[in-house]
This record gives C-alpha cells, sequence and structure tokens, in this order.
C-alpha cells in the first residue's frame, strides 16, 4: 500500500474512533430518553461518561496538532451535551464549606453508613465512634441514612450472634446524635443478624409527621423507600431518603473488573455474571425509579431527596428521580464528586436533590473512608416567595 494511501486510512480510522466515541458519550448523556426495559446497555455508556468525555478531549488536542478544522467534532459534542456535562462535571474550579452555618439556614446530611460497621465494631470500635463523631461535627438539622441496622430494642445475650458482633438499639444512635424525631423504615424480611433490623433513617431536628414506608414485591431491601414530612417555623417539606438497587458485585466480581481478561471460558463466565448484574441493576432501578417518581409527583409539599442512587448523573434513575429539582452537587460542588470508594474513581452515585423553593448555600463531600461511602453535605435555604 502507498505511503500516502496508508496515512488516508490511519486518518480516517481516528476520524471514524472519534465519532463512535462522540456517539456513546452523547447516548451516555441521554440515557434518559431511552427506557431501561429495552435498552439497559446505554447505561453502560453512562456509567463510562467520564472517560469517554476524556477520550474526547484527547482527540481534541489531538487534532488542533494534526487537522484543526477536525477539532470541531469536540466542540460540537460540548454543544448538545451542555447540561449534561454539568451533572458530571460542573464548570467550577472550587467550592468551599464553612461549618459554621450562616442563619435561618437548613443543613442536610445524606450518608450510606454501611451499617456503621457492625460486622467489624468487636475489632475496630473506633470506627463507629468517629462516624458518630463526624455526624455531631456537622450538626445537621436533617440527617439521611441508608444500609442503617439497629434493633428496636437491647440484643437478648442469648441471641446466637451475640458473642461475634456487637448490637445496638436504635435509641442509641438517635440519643448520641441528639435527634429528637427519627423514622426507620425496613421490612422483616431483611432482619440482620436475627435481632436487627436492616434499612433507611431520617433523622430530623424538627417534627416530623405522616411517616411513611413505601414498599413493592419483591419486598427487599431496595424495595423499600420512606419519606416524612417535616415541619419547621410553620413550613412543611416532604422528606424522602432512598436506596436504589445496587450491583451485588461479590468479591470475585470486583477482582474481574480490576483485571479483565477473556483468555479462558472462566474468564468470559465472569464476564457474563458482572454484565448480568449490571443488567438487573439498570432494570430494578428503573422500576424503583419509578415508583419514587410517582410518590414524589403526588406531595403536597416542597421536597427534599436523598440517597445512594447506585447510579451515576444522567442515568434513568438519577434523570427520572430529580427531574424539576436541583442538585446539590451541581448548584455548589466541584470536579467529578466522587462518592463511592470502590471500582472507580468516577462513581459519584449519593445525592441530595431539593425543590427549586430552595436555594443552595454550600455543598461538601467529606472525604474520610470511614464507610465505602463518602457522606454529603449541603446548606440550603427556603426563598422569601416560597414562604
Amino acid at each position: 500500500m502507498p505511503l500516502i494511501s496508508l496515512r488516508q486510512f490511519i486518518k480516517k480510522g481516528f476520524i471514524v474512533t472519534n465519532i463512535l466515541v462522540a456517539i456513546l458519550f452523547l447516548l451516555g448523556c441521554y440515557a434518559k430518553w431511552f427506557d431501561p426495559t429495552h435498552w439497559w446497555f446505554i447505561g453502560l455508556f453512562t456509567l463510562s461518561a467520564v472517560y469517554l468525555f476524556f477520550i474526547l478531549f484527547v482527540f481534541f488536542i489531538f487534532w488542533l496538532f494534526v487537522e484543526p478544522g477536525l477539532s470541531l467534532i469536540f466542540f460540537v459534542v460540548i454543544i448538545l451535551s451542555w447540561q449534561p456535562i454539568q451533572n458530571i462535571i460542573p464548570f467550577r474550579s472550587s467550592s468551599s464549606f464553612t461549618i459554621k452555618r450562616q442563619p435561618n439556614t437548613l443543613r442536610i446530611m445524606s450518608w450510606n453508613v454501611a451499617q456503621f460497621n457492625i460486622l467489624e465494631d468487636k475489632k475496630h470500635p473506633e470506627v463507629r465512634k468517629q462516624m458518630l463523631a463526624l455526624i455531631n461535627r456537622y450538626k445537621p438539622d436533617i440527617a439521611c441514612f441508608q444500609e442503617m441496622v439497629a434493633g428496636d430494642k437491647s440484643v437478648d445475650l442469648n441471641t446466637p450472634y451475640y458473642h461475634k458482633y456487637r448490637f445496638y438499639p436504635l435509641s442509641g444512635f438517635v440519643d448520641s446524635l441528639h435527634f429528637p424525631n427519627y423514622f426507620y423504615g425496613y421490612n422483616y424480611k431483611e432482619d440482620f443478624l436475627d435481632s436487627q433490623h436492616f434499612g433507611i433513617l431520617i433523622l430530623s431536628k424538627y417534627e416530623l409527621i405522616n411517616r411513611h414506608a413505601v414498599m413493592k414485591y419483591p419486598y427487599d431491601y431496595n424495595s423499600i423507600f420512606q419519606y416524612a414530612d417535616m415541619v419547621k417555623d410553620g413550613d412543611t417539606f416532604r422528606i424522602f431518603n432512598v436506596h436504589l438497587q445496587s450491583l451485588k458485585f461479590t468479591p470475585v466480581n470486583l477482582n474481574y473488573i480490576d483485571s479483565p481478561s477473556l483468555e479462558s471460558k472462566e474468564d468470559i463466565e465472569k464476564s457474563q455474571s458482572v454484565i448480568g448484574k449490571i443488567k438487573i441493576g439498570f432494570l430494578k432501578r428503573k422500576a424503583q425509579a419509578d415508583l419514587v417518581r410517582e410518590e414524589m409527583d403526588s406531595s403536597p409539599y416542597p421536597i427534599i431527596l436523598c440517597g445512594d442512587f447506585n447510579d451515576v448523573p444522567n442515568s434513568y434513575a438519577y434523570s427520572t428521580i430529580g427531574r424539576g429539582l436541583q442538585n446539590a452537587f451541581v448548584e455548589k460542588g466541584s470536579g467529578i464528586g466522587r462518592t463511592f470508594s470502590g471500582i472507580s474513581s468516577t462513581l459519584r452515585i449519593d445525592n441530595i436533590f431539593l425543590d427549586d423553593d430552595f436555594t443552595v448555600e454550600q455543598f461538601t463531600k467529606i472525604n474520610r473512608k470511614l464507610s465505602d461511602h463518602y457522606p454529603v453535605i449541603t446548606d440550603v435555604q427556603l426563598k422569601p416567595e416560597a414562604r
């Protein structure tokens, strides 16, 4: 093949690859348009959107030196995906957070507390104490916890697991955190170690009324979410706490993700297991997000929604639940905002959404690895015209 023809062939290959990456990125940005029941695999492009964007940027730099006109591909993609890109990476160099809040603000925390380390509590009791101290340091008015484990009362010393694990009654957590009002949502199918409930918890410094847990078949942990109405200074807000379907990766799955291969039959089986769990996750989160949205649409009050979505910005679940609401991170956060410490450095899966009746004053993610999730906190203020 002549040298000129070879160069043309390579150039066309780069162009086609650049356009293909651009299409996959745009599909990932607008996954909300595709029903996961039939198009679940588009969620894969949403999960990899940050990496696809990085590849597009590399192509942009490459074309600037080789063929400047083709750098327009990058600008076209930016124009077409401007809003979804801001959901992924807000164009803000940094964000500050002051622990001492401004008057008349409401401080909200959301945290997947990973059972407050109950399985390792006898070996490492300091973790639970550090988690409680962190919460008390920031003094949220509302705290929404996912993967909460506690009992309704002290544990019988004869319980089979007592000598292996420590157990804590819910009252102990509430008293330690100085919250006068709370709502613990769980179902008995998911009881933990025979004597503790495994669920989600709303804590509030203000009165809670109309507590409600929503469950749907098959009534497993992620099939339940909760809401309660909070009354503050004559205003009422509806607080939602959700924990959508996790991927349920095993250590074998995680090891394969770290070192993927298709060299053997065993490797292929491992890849199929990972993909199968990803598919199930997308399908279940679709159903759960639709149910949450249905309840949100019937709310007579401004909404505050916290939760572990187990899905990234611009996904179907994120977009369905977040429709018409502000995301505290997008409003005041910076960078990628990773909230999950495992698998990938790009997973921002924990969110605080707010009605437009609120102004987001500040936001922070606390980079302390006490759980496998990082807590997120925001200060908000009700707009005068919304009172």
